[in-house]
């Protein structure tokens, strides 16, 4: 088997984006998101042509947060926001399958498609508990959902150098995953189906716009970095809702010396503003995160590889009182046709 090398024109580890690896929109508790696996994995080579992937990611949100600290569940039931009580979350439990296809024309124009599918358990004691027994009339309920989510749909050009390692990124997330699920409630005033938040849906309703532009480049032999950044924005809102503008960064560097195995280790930043709308919870949505993600990537052939990556939280700094993982972790298979 060849060996893999990390020079910024060999085949293998050309263009690095974590944008089409990325989990968004509805991947936290209650009304919005601020987690995201918005990781670099796989690279883009020149060859045109057609690439698959298959990749899992876990998000098991299980750790109430206010600002940049844990904060239990009696004292959040405490707080009393400008809209009211807090509401006090349980749990919100994620799996994601995210299908992508990538298919590159020639060296400087490509496409790439991200169909997600997500499976969804949650559960809250709503606004009227006391942090372990909820009170009537506090809108709690439980949630289970497994449904497509919003696909998105990224045009990039990387024909500004010689060597292709600087690219732009245009595209749209569509809104193709519902935004109408229910669950069922909790709450003895008030029983029956109940409308699932927002920001837990397995879609936002909304067509969103992602630009961004990434850059990679060679060390030495072995050793190459690459950096990228993509900002999202809704173009409407839908239905009393409007999900929270985001910007994602990240930096990562990796190391080729090996014959199969190629460790990466990248700093992922995401920054998200709040939801606006009616039904949307302006208080406990948005906030700033940095994660550290190890990961390595194997080539299984010329036309398989493997990647397994874990992505830790060191800063985390929310709005309001949200859930949060205490680690993400993603696995995924790419073939090259």
């Amino acid at each position: 088997m060849r060996k893999i090398k990390s020079g910024v024109t060999m085949l293998g580890l050309a263009v690095t984006l974590g944008l089409f690896t990325s989990i968004e929109a509805g991947a936290c508790a209650s009304c919005g998101c601020t987690l995201n696996t918005d990781w670099q994995s796989l690279d883009y080579s020149f060859k045109p042509g057609l690439k698959m992937d298959i990749r899992y990611d876990y998000l098991n949100q299980n750790q109430l947060r206010s600002g940049t600290g844990k904060i239990s569940s009696a004292a959040a039931s405490q707080i009393n926001t400008s809209t009211g009580p807090q509401e006090v979350e349980k749990y919100t439990e994620n799996h994601y399958i995210t299908l992508g296809f990538d298919y590159s024309t020639n060296m400087d124009w490509g496409i790439n498609l991200q169909v997600p599918y997500i499976i969804r358990s949650h559960s809250t004691l709503g606004t009227a508990s006391d942090g372990t027994t909820p009170g009537d009339g506090g809108g709690q309920y439980d949630s289970h959902t497994s449904s497509l989510g919003d696909m998105k749909v990224i045009g990039r050009y990387q024909g500004f150098t010689k060597n292709h390692n600087l690219g732009a990124l245009l595209g749209f997330k569509l809104a193709t995953g519902s935004n109408t699920e229910y669950g069922n409630s909790s709450d003895a005033g008030a029983p029956g189906p109940v409308r699932i938040d927002p920001g837990l849906q397995p879609g936002t309703g909304t067509t969103d716009i992602i630009v961004g532009g990434y850059y990679n480049d060679a060390i030495t032999k072995d050793w190459g970095y690459f950096g990228q950044m993509t900002y999202q924005t809704a173009l409407y809102s839908t239905d009393s809702y409007r999900p929270g503008n985001s910007l994602n960064a990240s930096l990562g560097i990796r190391y080729a010396g090996f014959d199969m195995i190629i460790p990466q280790l990248q700093l992922n930043i995401r920054d998200v503003q709040r939801d606006s709308g009616d039904r949307a919870d302006k208080v406990s949505t948005g906030g700033t995160l940095l994660y550290i993600s190890p990961g390595l990537v194997a080539a299984v052939s010329d036309q398989v590889s493997m990647y397994a990556f874990v992505q830790v939280p060191i800063y985390q700094n929310v709005n309001g009182v949200q859930l949060a993982a205490q680690f993400i972790p993603s696995f995924g298979v790419r073939y090259s046709f």
